[in-house]
């Protein structure tokens, strides 16, 4: 199986999360099915099939991520630096509307946009790598094409 780049903080994250599913979500589950089972009939018992329901999801979560942790190749980005590369924590400023935006460049499964953790297989992380402060870029998106500069690079 294929190793995947992940930050050590975001292999904390799905660390935490494991442990809160099989110590607080997996046993919780288990009395509700109790619980369900006590009230009789269960070809028409909607508790007992919700809870089961959501057994076998957390069950699934739990092997899913038992997975990604394994497969998980954690790099440090603070003991990285030149080029802009896995980690990097870059500012870029729009040539077009000068709005400047900060990301750093982290692993599929970390990704989050909306916080600026940027997944790796994007296009402009792609478009990224190997560029070095005061590079332009120019990315294309299903959007259109997007021209930015860099102004910082950081590994932190």
């Amino acid at each position: 199986m294929e190793k995947f780049p992940m930050t050590p903080r975001g292999l904390d994250a799905l660390q935490k999360e494991l442990k809160l599913l099989k110590s607080e979500e997996r046993p919780s589950i288990i009395r509700a099915i109790a619980e369900a089972r006590e009230h009789g009939d269960l070809s028409e018992n909607a508790e007992y099939h919700s809870a089961r329901e959501k057994q076998s999801f957390v069950e699934g979560r739990i092997k899913e991520l038992e997975g990604l942790i394994s497969l998980a190749e954690v790099i440090d980005p603070a003991k990285l630096s030149g080029p802009i590369k896995f980690g990097a924590t870059v500012t870029l400023v729009d040539e077009e509307t000068e709005e400047e935006r900060t990301y750093q460049i982290v692993g599929e499964q970390e990704a989050d946009i909306e916080n600026g953790l940027l997944n790796i297989k994007s296009p402009l992380a792609r478009a990224l790598i190997g560029k070095e402060q005061g590079d332009s870029v120019e990315v294309r998106t299903p959007g259109g094409t997007r021209d930015y500069e860099v102004t910082l690079v950081e590994y932190k």
